[in-house]
C-alpha cells in the first residue's frame, strides 16, 4: 500500500513540474492558397534533436524556426505570419524570404554590361532593391521534399524579368541537419551574361519571435572592413576599416551599445544596415558572425563562401505589422544576417564581380548554426 501511495505521489509531482516548451507547427492546409495559378504549400523539416522549421514555396519563406534554449525550452525565433494572407498584406515584404535576382541595392536601377545599358525596376526610391517589385520573394517556386530534413526549390526567371537579361535557372536547397544547422545552398545557370546575387532574409530574435528588442543580443562579425554608403544606402566604392568606429564587431559587443552614436554611417542607415567584408577562403565555408542572447543562452553562428555579410538591425520596423500569435513587430525587434556579394557590384568595378556567364554555374552557401551556452 505504501509503495502504491508513493507511486501516485511521484506521478503527481512529475505532472506538476513544468515541462519544456515544445515546437508548435502551423497546419499546412490552413496556409495553402493559389497565386498566379500555382499552389502555395507549406513544408516541414525536422531533425533528430526536435528542431523544426516550416518553409513555404511562396518566396521560399522560412515561416517558423523552433530551437531550444539552455533549459530545453523551444521558441520560434523568426519573424513572420501563420497565414498566407499575413505575408500578402504585410508592410515588410521580405520576412524569411529568398532574395533575387540581386540581393541588396543597385544604384538608380541601372548597370552597363557588355556595352549595353540595362534599366531595372526602381522600387527603393530611385534605386533597385532585392530584385524589384516582383523579386524571388514573390515567386511560387516548384518544390520537392526528398526527405524529412531537406526541401528543394526551383524556378526559371525569364529573360528581362524585372529588367535582367538572360533566362536564369535557379535551384535552392534547404537542409536542417542533426548539428542544428539550417543550411541554404543556391545554384544558378544562365543563357546570357547577367548579375546574380542570391541571399536569404530571415529576421531573427533569439529570445523568440516578437519578444522585444534585439539591442541586447551580443554580436560578433568576422570582418576588418566594411563598405560605407551614401544617404541612399548605395556603396561609395570605398572599403573602410572598422577599427575605431561603431562598425567594429570583431570583439563581441551588444548590438545596441553604439547604434545611436553620432556616426555618419549610422545616421544614413538609421542604425546598422551595412555590408561587412569577409574575404572568405575560395570555395570554403568561412566563419562570418556569431550572435548570443544572454538570457536564453541561444546562439547563432553564420558560415558562408560569400565575400560579404549584410547586417540589418530592424531599423525600419515600426510596430505596424502584427505577426504570429498576435506579436507586434516593433523598432529593432529582429535582425538579419544576409550572406551575399556587395551591394551595387555591377556599378563598382573594384568590388568582386557578380556577373554570371553562360557555361558557368553560380554556387552560394549560407549556414545558420544554432546552439546554447550557459
Amino acid at each position: 500500500m505504501k509503495n502504491t501511495v508513493l507511486f501516485f505521489i511521484i506521478i503527481a509531482l512529475f505532472s506538476c513540474t513544468p515541462q519544456p516548451k515544445q515546437p508548435e507547427k502551423i497546419n499546412a492546409e490552413t496556409f495553402a492558397g493559389i497565386i498566379d495559378g500555382k499552389a502555395v504549400k507549406m513544408f516541414t523539416l525536422e531533425n533528430a534533436n526536435g528542431v523544426v522549421t516550416q518553409i513555404t514555396n511562396f518566396g521560399g519563406r522560412v515561416v517558423n524556426l523552433w530551437v531550444p534554449d539552455k533549459n530545453g525550452n523551444f521558441a520560434d525565433i523568426v519573424t513572420g505570419y501563420e497565414t498566407l494572407e499575413g505575408y500578402l498584406n504585410s508592410n515588410e515584404i521580405y520576412y524569411g524570404a529568398l532574395i533575387g535576382r540581386y540581393g541588396n541595392r543597385i544604384a538608380k536601377g541601372q548597370f552597363i554590361l557588355n556595352d549595353t545599358l540595362y534599366s531595372l525596376v526602381q522600387n527603393n526610391d530611385e534605386n533597385h532593391l532585392h530584385g524589384g517589385t516582383k523579386g524571388f520573394n514573390d515567386v511560387v517556386w516548384n518544390a520537392s521534399q526528398p526527405d524529412e530534413k531537406t526541401l528543394v526549390l526551383t524556378y526559371t526567371s525569364p529573360h528581362m524579368e524585372e529588367g535582367y537579361p538572360g533566362n536564369l535557372d535557379v535551384k535552392v536547397q534547404y537542409q536542417l541537419t542533426d548539428e542544428n544547422e539550417l543550411k541554404i545552398e543556391y545554384w544558378a545557370t544562365t543563357d546570357r551574361p547577367t548579375p546574380v546575387n542570391l541571399t536569404h532574409h530571415s529576421f531573427f530574435n533569439l529570445k523568440g519571435d516578437g519578444s522585444g528588442t534585439i539591442n541586447d543580443h551580443i554580436l560578433q562579425i568576422n570582418a576588418d572592413f566594411y563598405t560605407p554608403v551614401d544617404e541612399g544606402l548605395i556603396p561609395t566604392g570605398e572599403i573602410a576599416a572598422v577599427e575605431g568606429t561603431p562598425m567594429d564587431f570583431r570583439t563581441p559587443i551588444a548590438i545596441g551599445d553604439r547604434v545611436d552614436d553620432n556616426f555618419e554611417q549610422l545616421k544614413y542607415g538609421l542604425g546598422y544596415d551595412h555590408n561587412w567584408v569577409l574575404f572568405p577562403a575560395e570555395n570554403e565555408l568561412t566563419f562570418a558572425a556569431r550572435v548570443v542572447e544572454p538570457v536564453s543562452g541561444r546562439t547563432l553562428e553564420v558560415y558562408t563562401n560569400e565575400p560579404g555579410l549584410q547586417f540589418y538591425g530592424g531599423n525600419f520596423l515600426d510596430g505596424s505589422d502584427t505577426g504570429k500569435a498576435g506579436k507586434v513587430y516593433t523598432h529593432r525587434s529582429s535582425f538579419c544576417l544576409e550572406t551575399q556579394h556587395f551591394p551595387d557590384s555591377p556599378n563598382q568595378p573594384d568590388f568582386p564581380s557578380t556577373i554570371l556567364e553562360p557555361g558557368q554555374e553560380y554556387y552560394s552557401v549560407c549556414v545558420y548554426k544554432f546552439g546554447v551556452e550557459e
